[in-house]
């Protein structure tokens, strides 16, 4: 009787572990909720872009005139003076010209000076005949024509005086064209770019050549940052913004927004607009060319109350939707979840600027330290924990 009541006693037992074994496998999940602390400190939002570092100023200087290069007296990287030579094309032709045109012009003068003899004799003559004329000598046709040759000798004189200007204004072109076999530099500044050797013929036919660019000041750069239009909106004058190079990572240097091109850049259907970044570079390590990826300050706020931007997009399960969509539709007010304990509370807050990770509470919002729910997951009766990787930011990302 002992033993057959031993028997029911084990089977009792594993009945009851079967039934507790049953019950853990279909227990329902309890709620896990990831917490992140609010707290108080400054929020920044900004617009990314790329562009290229350039020069303020950039002059291209080319060349007026043809022929050969005989003399080059800069090079890349050459530091020139406003009025400085910086190359010579072969100046003989033009000196050949100039030579032509001095003679012209002394020619004329020579010939200025014997029709002015000549004017003066028909004027002698022109009045002895009328004195003549007077006495019944000399017929009146031969007064008259005496007259016509003077009057023909004053006008040889002032065609005279015409043709010396003529000849005078090009003897001018003449010395301009030769004035400009001489490459000068028209500012002072730094050659980042030369096109020419010596030996190569330019020629100045159709479009003048570009021989050298001079980048006025080095030390004053720009940046032409591509800002994408869906960005553009808040980019206003005189904005702070930073940026780096390749060459500098981890150097990041500092200018702000001179000039927002209202002119729109489409490539492939994708339309941005130039944004001017005022840089300074004392240390010369900018250089022309270089790429740089810039981060425009469009919003800054200190010491302000924030919270994760996840936070206002989360809902508990059975609860609806999260409230972040109201913003995107003009209004500022939206909601979070507050744990207390094990409990939630819904929070409804007026919300700020954000960063694209935090956002502002301006009002109505949780106190510094409070757990604000950012995500929740479940917990299985057994006391397993799924793994959760979430970001973390002030007081840390807890489970609960």
């Amino acid at each position: 009787m002992i033993r057959f009541a031993w028997r029911w006693g084990w089977l009792v037992a594993i009945f009851c572990v079967a039934a507790a074994l049953l019950w853990l496998k279909h227990a329902p999940a309890a709620a896990n909720y990831v917490t992140v602390a609010a707290e108080r400190g400054s929020l920044i939002r900004a617009v990314t872009a790329t562009g290229t570092v350039n020069p303020v100023v950039t002059v291209q200087v080319g060349t007026y005139v043809s022929g050969p290069i005989v003399k080059l007296y800069c090079d890349f990287n050459t530091e020139v003076k406003k009025g400085q030579i910086c190359a010579k094309i072969d100046p003989r032709p033009y000196q050949v010209t100039v030579e032509q045109a001095r003679a012209n012009l002394a020619n004329a003068r020579a010939q200025l000076k014997k029709d002015q003899a000549s004017l003066k004799y028909d004027r002698l003559e022109y009045t002895r005949n009328q004195s003549l004329l007077k006495e019944n000598v000399v017929s009146q046709d031969t007064v008259d024509s005496a007259r016509s040759t003077a009057d023909q000798a004053a006008a040889q004189v002032e065609l005279d005086h015409a043709s010396i200007q003529q000849q005078q204004a090009s003897l001018h072109a003449a010395e301009v064209n030769l004035g400009f076999t001489d490459i000068i530099s028209p500012v002072d500044g730094t050659v980042v770019l030369r096109n020419v050797d010596v030996g190569q013929t330019v020629a100045a036919s159709f479009q003048t050549p570009t021989l050298f660019l001079i980048a006025q000041d080095l030390t004053r750069m720009q940046v032409d940052a591509s800002v994408s239009e869906s960005d553009v909106g808040p980019v206003r004058v005189g904005q702070r913004a930073e940026f780096t190079v390749d060459a500098f990572p981890h150097h990041p240097f500092p200018g702000s927004v001179s000039q927002v091109r209202q002119a729109p850049i489409t490539v492939q259907n994708v339309v941005t607009y130039d944004v001017v970044l005022s840089v300074s570079n004392p240390e010369s390590l900018l250089k022309p060319g270089m790429t740089a990826n810039a981060r425009i300050i469009t919003a800054e706020n200190e010491d302000v109350l924030k919270v994760p931007l996840q936070a206002l997009r989360f809902s508990p399960n059975g609860a609806g939707k999260g409230d972040d969509h109201e913003h995107r539709h003009g209004d500022h007010t939206a909601s979070l979840w507050v744990l207390e304990g094990k409990a939630l509370r819904r929070i409804q807050v007026v919300r700020g600027v954000d960063d694209g990770t935090s956002v502002e509470i301006v009002s109505g919002g949780p106190k510094p330290g409070d757990k604000v729910v950012i995500d929740e997951s479940t917990l299985i009766a057994a006391g397993k924990r799924p793994h959760l990787s979430q970001p973390q930011m002030g007081g840390g990302m807890r489970h609960f």
